[in-house]
């Protein structure tokens, strides 16, 4: 168990910089990334195309944005009710 947690803590890596939105406040890239995750998977999937090019967004919106945001955000996009054009 020890060692399982110490190989997660050597392999775990943060997103990276991003120059649209270079405060503190990562409430926008929360956002942005919340809406690009789908938006990406559409679009691979419409195209034929591997959705695992997606993991980028996902990565960063589980690491940018609040769990309860999260939730409430994927029971939105769950009912079509987001706030947002995917």
């Amino acid at each position: 168990m020890a060692e399982d947690i110490k190989t997660k803590i050597k392999n775990f890596k943060t997103s990276p910089f991003d120059s649209c939105f270079p405060n503190q406040n990562q409430t926008r890239d929360c956002w942005q990334n919340n809406l690009d995750l789908p938006r990406c998977e559409k679009a691979m999937t419409a195209k034929g195309s591997d959705v695992s090019v997606c993991k980028q967004y996902w990565h960063m919106y589980k690491s940018f944005c609040p769990i309860s945001w999260e939730s409430a955000w994927d029971d939105r996009g769950a009912e079509g009710t987001a706030p947002g054009k995917i």
